[in-house]
């Protein structure tokens, strides 16, 4: 588990680094069911913003805690990132997208926290 939440704290400072905004870790460690512990949900105010977020907390993420993504997924559209790190989900939208899917809400029974912006 310690390692999840060191992890999970360099994923957030890679987003915050590009600027991801409105994040929000929701803990699915009590969720009967659920494949992952954390989901990290944020936002980029662009489909360009959206890619760059989820490419420079990759590569923060190598570069600090020398940990790679299993996968991931959204690139070509750049409206919804995923990036799989085993036990943790990291999800990039662009904000419309976000409220489409409203996962927060999907996953209401899940521990929520929100991450300030650091502007």
């Amino acid at each position: 588990m310690k390692e999840n939440n060191l992890l999970q704290q360099t994923i957030i400072e890679g987003l915050q680094e590009k600027k991801g905004k409105k994040i929000i870790v929701a803990d699915m460690t009590k969720i009967d069911g659920a494949t992952f512990d954390y989901f990290i949900i944020c936002q980029g105010n662009s489909t360009t913003h959206v890619t760059s977020i989820a490419e420079e907390m990759i590569d923060y993420v190598k570069k600090n805690d020398h940990v790679k993504p299993f996968a991931f997924d959204g690139f070509k559209n750049s409206q919804w990132v995923v990036i799989d790190y085993g036990n943790i989900l990291v999800h990039v939208f662009l904000p419309e997208t976000r409220e489409f899917y409203n996962l927060e809400q999907l996953w209401a029974d899940a521990k929520l926290t929100d991450i300030p912006d650091l502007d």
